[in-house]
């Protein structure tokens, strides 16, 4: 019999670049991010560099002198360079440019954002959702992704996902294939409104798990409904929306449905191709917030919990989510010390089950009436 050696798949090299364009705004916070998402896409990070922009360069956003210092890098590093990744969104002339200085692929923060959906994605309507978001980021960039074909490749990050195999750089076939997709999408959003409309035949309560990725969402439906639907602790684990039914207490339940994770500057890309999914935020009769209050480390002022929360509370106005919410404090047992918390707010961890019951009670007080 024939034997076969396993061909082990060699993590990507890659350079993350953070962007400031204001002094005050918080660049380790801003790093951190990037590299998690970089860690998320199963990169390995060589190096990190940042730039606070006074001067902004149209050509490469960059200025002259940081070009050239990641360019020394590049080529004088013992190990290779497969990608470079500018946490700024770019444009296909800016990518082909720095990617032209560099002589590796370059890929901007919301192309990575993109990738990560993409290698996540299992249903169908993901999948679907994740390709139409592929494409409306690659068509303005078409032209330039063209003339870096060499430099830019078919394959690795930026480049994966559902779909065909091989990125297919031709402008009539992409807006072709987004026309499909959309009514695809179409299709199924009917089809997800129809099954709303069997819930609410129930007259069950409609409650949605909102928050930042990786705040512990679905490990906090677990917990509720007694499950153990996938979680991870990295951004974005989870792509599809789950839906379960809670018990509550005295034969009461409710509908409880887990959503995506929120980011800051979440590509419009994904707002769009995603608005179906997010539509549960939108139709709950109650908000869970979920918050991770472990993320203790302050800039500007702020506690990044505390950031985290308000680029949630912004995205979920923007869609016109209620405002009839619960903020969960999550992952409580990782605190070091006690926090004061207001009326609607609760402390929870899932893994030691603290104040599940509290928070069970509060749900049904607001759902159904206090005694």
């Amino acid at each position: 019999m024939k034997k076969y050696n396993e061909t082990k798949i060699e993590k990507e090299n890659v350079i993350v670049v953070t962007v400031c364009t204001k002094k005050n705004e918080g660049v380790k916070r801003k790093l951190d991010e990037i590299t998690r998402l970089s860690i998320s896409a199963g990169l390995n990070i060589v190096k990190d560099f940042y730039q606070i922009i006074k001067d902004f360069n149209k050509a490469t956003v960059l200025g002259s002198g940081k070009v050239k210092e990641i360019k020394e890098f590049i080529n004088n590093c013992d190990e290779i360079i497969d990608v470079v990744i500018v946490d700024y969104p770019l444009s296909g002339s800016q990518m082909k440019n720095l990617s032209k200085e560099f002589g590796v692929k370059v890929l901007d923060r919301v192309g990575l954002i993109i990738d990560i959906f993409a290698s996540r994605a299992q249903s169908r309507e993901a999948k679907l959702q994740v390709k139409l978001a592929q494409d409306l980021y690659i068509l303005p960039r078409l032209t330039e992704l063209q003339g870096t074909s060499g430099r830019f490749g078919s394959a690795g990050v930026g480049m994966r996902g559902p779909g065909e195999s091989k990125l297919e750089l031709n402008r009539r076939i992409l807006t072709h294939e987004m026309d499909f997709l959309k009514k695809q999408i179409e299709k199924i959003k009917l089809q997800r409104q129809s099954t709303r409309k069997e819930r609410l035949k129930s007259d069950l309560p409609k409650i949605a798990l909102v928050g930042y990725t990786n705040s512990g969402k679905s490990s906090l439906l677990n917990s509720l409904v007694k499950e153990s639907i996938y979680a991870d602790d990295r951004y974005f684990a989870t792509l599809d929306t789950t839906t379960r039914k809670l018990y509550l207490e005295d034969n009461k339940f409710a509908i409880i449905t887990d959503t995506v994770g929120f980011i800051s500057d979440l590509p419009h890309q994904l707002i769009d191709a995603f608005s179906s999914t997010l539509e549960e935020a939108v139709d709950a009769d109650l908000l869970l917030h979920v918050v991770d209050i472990s993320l203790m480390n302050e800039e500007n002022g702020e506690k990044e919990y505390q950031t985290n929360m308000k680029v949630t509370n912004e995205l979920l106005d923007k869609l016109g989510a209620t405002q009839n919410r619960i903020i969960v404090y999550n992952k409580a047992d990782l605190l070091n010390k006690p926090i004061m918390i207001k009326e609607n707010e609760v402390l929870v961890s899932t893994k030691t089950k603290k104040g599940l019951k509290i928070l069970i009670n509060m749900i049904n007080d607001n759902l159904y009436g206090k005694k």
